[in-house]
């Protein structure tokens, strides 16, 4: 897979018109991913988490602010950020193999050598002897990592994954997470997750920052060192959930000797 990159958000902030008015959604916020880095952001829904990621992918200009990759600031931000939004949005009428290659299809990649990057993966991801199936016959699962699979494949430096399991039900979400878990050694990309789901980061990530209520800054910047195979049910996991429910709900959180607040 591609070689990963270092991001960085330099007091970003975004409003819109709202009934006449102004509606602030970003304010100055302010955060890191280095390379290599699994960071997972949380916050209230509404905060603005979205809007962050569709500014850092280049799908929309900030008011005020920068966006950094490698210390630099490119004058298009698409060519370095590959994101999955919540949905799968793969093609009905494209086979699991047509759709998985497509963004390299579209790079003007000849299939052959599209299709030989991506068959080292379809195993892992488990696809394997999924390729020549629509996606009406994959289950919520198989369509969430084939997904996955083209997003990784994208050849882009930073991968932004925008709440990917949100869609599935309980017992299949928590399969994907611990599937992703496991997959993380083979993957080398600066990977940025939005998600609702406090579990969830903590299962995935290196770090977790907190978002405020709208207009969202940082309030906390948690790395989260728990060895692997991580379990909800570990005391450190749960005094870590407990810390960023805190944090969620604009309580102060015990002083445990972590980092808080994004550099």
């Amino acid at each position: 897979m591609h070689t990963s990159a270092r991001l960085a958000v330099h007091h970003v902030t975004k409003t819109y018109s709202h009934g006449g008015g102004v509606l602030r959604v970003l304010d100055s916020l302010t955060m890191r991913v280095d390379v290599g880095e699994f960071v997972a952001v949380l916050g209230p829904s509404g905060c603005g988490k979205s809007t962050l990621f569709e500014i850092i992918c280049g799908l929309l200009p900030p008011d005020d602010g920068r966006i950094e990759v490698d210390g630099e600031r490119p004058a298009q931000l698409v060519g370095h950020v590959a994101y999955m939004p919540q949905d799968d949005l793969l093609f009905p009428w494209r086979r699991c193999i047509d759709n998985i290659i497509l963004p390299q299809i579209v790079r003007g990649v000849s299939k052959r050598d599209a299709l030989a990057k991506a068959r080292p993966w379809l195993g892992i991801f488990g696809l394997e002897g999924f390729e020549e199936a629509y996606p009406a016959q994959l289950s919520g699962g198989m369509r969430q990592r084939a997904a996955l699979l083209r997003t990784f494949l994208a050849e882009r430096r930073i991968v932004a994954l925008d709440e990917p399991f949100a869609a599935l039900d309980a017992y299949t979400r928590r399969q994907m997470q611990e599937w992703l878990a496991n997959l993380r050694g083979e993957l080398k990309h600066t990977i940025l997750l939005i998600t609702h789901d406090v579990d969830e980061a903590l299962l995935l990530a290196d770090r977790v920052v907190v978002l405020s209520q709208r207009p969202a800054s940082v309030v906390a910047d948690v790395r989260i060192d728990i060895r692997a195979p991580r379990s909800i049910l570990a005391p450190d996991f749960i005094d870590l959930k407990g810390e960023l429910l805190r944090y969620l709900e604009g309580r102060p959180a015990a002083d445990r000797g972590l980092p808080r607040f994004g550099r």
